[in-house]
């Protein structure tokens, strides 16, 4: 009987059994809002007792009160598989030769019906088994690497990435996909800029903001963008590929450390701060935005650096900020702190005995800004000359998360402050740059008349 409503109480399972209507169901039913047909599904085990949910034909699910409904009636019954199976990809003479490492996340999960979780469910392998369209695009082996969530990703996973990365590129590969989880992916993607160096060949990371077992997955023209850059594109970087604007006309390559999630469920969520992206990437091909950038190369020569320094930590300043957070990092020994601090680069004043007492025992602390469009600038005001009189280094434009990640990778390396500053301060791949595009810090704020004009023009 619970296999027939699985996961069902209270009014919603009486509504179920009075009608004889089981989970798997084909159902029409009639409503006081209109008459629905599609699949009953499973409920979460932890949702209310007031709802029927309903996949309905266009893949969509919705909900429906049970003291709406007037009357149900199965009209079939096929109980959904939702895994997808693995299929051996096919090989074609010519096709380039592209590496994916499934590390999880989202591109590679399905939704689980019984606790309405996205899980990580489906292997690399699985993938092509989804997005048939990709043997059209290159000749791809697959390695999963984890199955965790972006949130559960690390140094040990970032090392791990970069040596296996190495090892691909020694063997002859035209380019590497990473398929990750959205939330992190920026650190991941600042990580392997910083370990892998000077690449020949294409690395893009990619992540899906919804499952793949949704209509409006972004999942799979996600996977034929990056198959497109990481096999045919001629930008030999560390690089994202996500949505460009919210609909599918074509996606955005962003360079590994100056990209950062946005948004928490838009497809576009990605944004390259303080520059603009590197590229666009459609299914016919990459078109630089960019006129610099590091050129495909034949050798296979790059430069593997797998350092990470644990104790590493970033502060993000707020009003009344109280000096202990600082104690208890030295006290935890942490070597390097980054700050977020507020406008130019700034900390309240409490704090600076306890960031004095952290610099004379060694531990590294350096300043962004918390506003990530613009740049440290610590001679404007007597608070940032104060700052850096006691020893905090000032970043530039580097934005707080490709901080924190260089820091732990640089401490990973050296510990000596003078070479820590030098390494921290030496763009490797524009985490520093020189100045902001003209163009590049547009806000389209909704309410403005010439941004409602603007979207109005857009959907016709």
């Amino acid at each position: 009987m619970k296999d027939l409503f699985q996961g069902y109480k209270g009014k919603a399972l009486e509504t179920l059994k009075k009608y004889n209507v089981r989970v798997w169901g084909k159902a029409n039913i009639k409503t006081t809002r209109g008459t629905f047909n599609g699949t009953i599904l499973p409920r979460s085990e932890n949702d209310d007792d007031q709802h029927i949910v309903l996949k309905i034909e266009t893949g969509y699910n919705i909900g429906i009160n049970v003291g709406t409904i007037s009357d149900m009636k199965e009209t079939g019954y096929k109980k959904a598989n939702y895994k997808v199976p693995e299929k051996e990809f096919p090989y074609t003479e010519g096709q380039p030769q592209v590496k994916l490492f499934g590390t999880g996340g989202t591109i590679a999960s399905r939704l689980d019906y019984r606790t309405g979780a996205v899980i990580p469910a489906f292997s690399p392998g699985e993938l092509y088994g989804s997005v048939p369209e990709l043997a059209d695009i290159c000749n791809l082996s697959t390695e999963k690497v984890f199955a965790v969530f972006s949130e559960n990703m690390g140094p040990k996973q970032y090392i791990a990435l970069a040596i296996a990365i190495g090892k691909e590129i020694e063997n002859g590969i035209d380019g590497i996909i990473i398929a990750h989880g959205t939330d992190t992916l920026h650190h991941t993607a600042a990580a392997l800029t910083y370990m892998v160096q000077n690449p020949p060949v294409p690395i893009v990371l990619v992540g899906s903001q919804r499952s793949s077992d949704r209509p409006s997955s972004d999942a799979a023209l996600n996977l034929m963008h990056s198959a497109v850059a990481a096999g045919h594109g001629d930008i030999a970087e560390v690089m994202v590929c996500m949505f460009g604007p919210t609909s599918d006309e074509y996606g955005f390559l962003h360079r590994g450390t100056r990209v950062r999630k946005m948004h928490s469920s838009y497809r576009s969520t990605f944004r390259t701060l303080g520059d603009t992206p590197i590229a666009t990437v459609t299914q016919k091909g990459v078109k630089p935005i960019k006129k610099v950038y590091n050129h495909r190369r034949k050798d296979r020569n790059v430069k593997i650096l797998p350092y990470f320094e644990e104790k590493v930590s970033i502060l993000y300043y707020y009003p009344n900020m109280q000096p202990d957070i600082i104690d208890a990092l030295v006290a935890c020994g942490y070597k390097g702190i980054i700050i977020a601090g507020t406008g130019l680069g700034h900390v309240n004043k409490p704090v600076y005995p306890a960031l004095k007492k952290a610099i004379e025992k060694g531990v590294h602390i350096f300043m962004t800004v918390q506003t990530l469009w613009g740049y440290v600038n610590m001679f404007v005001y007597d608070t940032g000359r104060d700052l850096m009189a006691l020893g905090v280094v000032p970043l530039d434009n580097m934005l707080p998360e490709a901080a924190y990640i260089k820091l732990g990778w640089t401490l990973g390396q050296t510990n000596d402050r003078q070479k820590v500053i030098e390494i921290m301060q030496t763009s490797i791949n524009d985490e520093i740059t020189k100045r902001e595009p003209y163009n590049g810090y547009l806000v389209y704020q909704g309410g403005v008349p010439e941004v409602e004009q603007f979207v109005k023009n857009f959907r016709k």
